[in-house]
């Protein structure tokens, strides 16, 4: 499988990448903006799996240039079967003292950033591929919500929409579009919001 992940420099992301290469037929493309945190990855993942394929990408989702990572997937991994959109942030503020900047920034990174990443990445991939984005029960329809949340959780309740829309868009095509609606793991992100 050809397998391209966001956010795999920490957390649930970091996790999955070493769980894709224990099966050395994975190509894991993964992508993160910590040049740092990705040699970590890649020397741990060879260190449980010396064969596996893991490619670190330094690349920021928001602000960096598609027009040069696009052409290096296509280079490396020819197509791809599955995206997994991981990478986010999380400000935890009350309501009051949220800013919109604060809100425009949880936008950005949960959302903007995802469909940034399918809309240029969706012409290398077929029928078959899937989307997968990690979205979280704070942004769920009628799950408990937490005080000093509310741009996180509006933001990944869009991120639910977006894919909502998608797997309903993209039908025909064959491309499968799921989110993860998440609760509570044990993450630096956790240790932030609580």
């Amino acid at each position: 499988m050809n397998i391209v992940l966001t956010g795999a420099s920490s957390g649930i992301g970091f996790e999955a990448a070493l769980e894709f290469t224990l099966n050395k037929e994975n190509k894991v493309v993964c992508i993160a903006r910590s040049a740092d945190k990705l040699r970590k990855l890649l020397e741990i993942a060879k260190g449980i799996n010396p064969d596996c394929t893991l490619l670190p990408v330094e690349f920021d989702i928001i602000n960096d240039d598609y027009a040069a990572l696009v052409p290096f997937l296509k280079e490396k991994l020819g197509n791809i079967d599955i995206l997994i959109n991981n990478a986010g942030a999380l400000i935890n503020k009350p309501f009051s003292e949220t800013t919109a900047e604060d809100l425009a920034c949880m936008f950005e990174s949960n959302v903007l950033g995802h469909f940034n990443m399918i809309q240029n990445l969706l012409p290398l991939m077929g029928s078959g591929s899937h989307i997968v984005n990690i979205g979280s029960m704070g942004g769920f329809q009628g799950s408990v919500k937490f005080p000093g949340l509310s741009a996180y959780s509006a933001s990944k309740a869009a991120l639910h929409t977006l894919t909502e829309c998608l797997a309903f868009e993209l039908l025909e095509t064959g491309v499968k579009v799921n989110c993860l609606a998440l609760g509570s793991a044990q993450t630096e992100m956790l240790e932030q919001a609580f």
